[in-house]
């Protein structure tokens, strides 16, 4: 039987894995990736905590439903506008280093 903890625990590995992404790797795209990764850690655990733990008093208890469509919109605008600027700066410069992209000061 699944239970809260193997959500927890699943949500907080992926969240772990988005922030090992983006201290570590130097490519816009990872990064990108290691944001989404994040993202999705919360979503699962706002929708464990929505599935698993309801107040017998709540009438409607949508409120980790609401939470994870508010998170999936945002992905999906982060990255589609990320994605964006990316093709952009690579378009420019033939590069998405992050490292290499402090010539966009001059």
């Amino acid at each position: 039987m699944i239970n809260l903890q193997s959500f927890l625990v699943v949500g907080m590995i992926l969240f772990l894995l988005g922030i090992f992404g983006i201290l570590t790797r130097k490519n816009a795209i990872a990064l990108l990736m290691g944001i989404e990764l994040m993202l999705n850690g919360v979503a699962l655990t706002f929708a464990a905590f929505d599935r698993f733990i309801k107040p017998a008093e709540m009438v409607n208890p949508i409120d980790g439903k609401v939470f994870v469509i508010f998170i999936i919109i945002l992905a999906a605008a982060e990255a589609a506008i990320a994605l964006a600027i990316i093709i952009q700066v690579f378009g420019r410069y033939e590069d998405i280093n992050l490292e290499d992209l402090k010539r966009m000061k001059e």
